[in-house]
């Protein structure tokens, strides 16, 4: 009885080191993955982090508005900007004198380094667009950076009011 016994619990000892060994092996890995994954969250904040010039081609591609991204105490990043036309007269468009704005008011989830969720207001008001009244979109938008592109798109494109598109860029710092 006490050889069946004994075998028994050899068995059973033998049978946990593998298993004992293997939960380690898989904590070590959970940890070197998790600190990795840690390391490439870190390094995409920094890239998304702190001031980016915005634009609206509607307003203009030549003079910018700034955007600002920031870590909030509870992790979350923030996102408020806006650009405004100036008044000025230029060789290309001639006189420009109005008050065309786009403006950006929430957060920002970053998904990859070429794909940040946007949930908050976009604010537009340009002048031949939708009368001349502003347009506001609220809900959660995609900025994506394509190809070659050094700058996030917003997505969908396309302005509900008056079915035109409107490209949105928050470029790369």
């Amino acid at each position: 009885m006490k050889k069946i016994i004994f075998t028994m619990l050899i068995a059973l000892l033998v049978a946990a080191v593998p298993a004992t060994m293997d939960a380690k092996t898989k904590k070590k890995t959970t940890m070197k993955h998790r600190t990795e994954q840690d390391a490439r969250n870190f390094s995409l904040e920094r890239k998304v982090v702190g001031k980016h010039m915005l634009s609206l081609q509607w307003i203009s591609w030549k003079y910018f508005g700034t955007v600002t991204i920031k870590k909030e105490a509870d992790g979350t990043l923030s996102c408020k900007g806006e650009q405004l036309a100036r008044k000025c007269k230029d060789a290309e468009q001639g006189n420009i004198d109005n008050d065309d704005y786009v403006k950006l008011d929430g957060k920002i989830e970053i998904v990859d380094k070429n794909h940040l969720n946007f949930t908050g207001e976009i604010r537009t008001k340009i002048y031949h667009i939708n009368n001349g009244q502003e347009v506001l979109r609220e809900g959660t938008f995609n900025f994506e950076a394509t190809g070659n592109r050094k700058f996030w798109r917003m997505f969908p494109v396309l302005n509900p009011a008056d079915e035109c598109a409107d490209y949105i860029d928050i470029y790369f710092k």
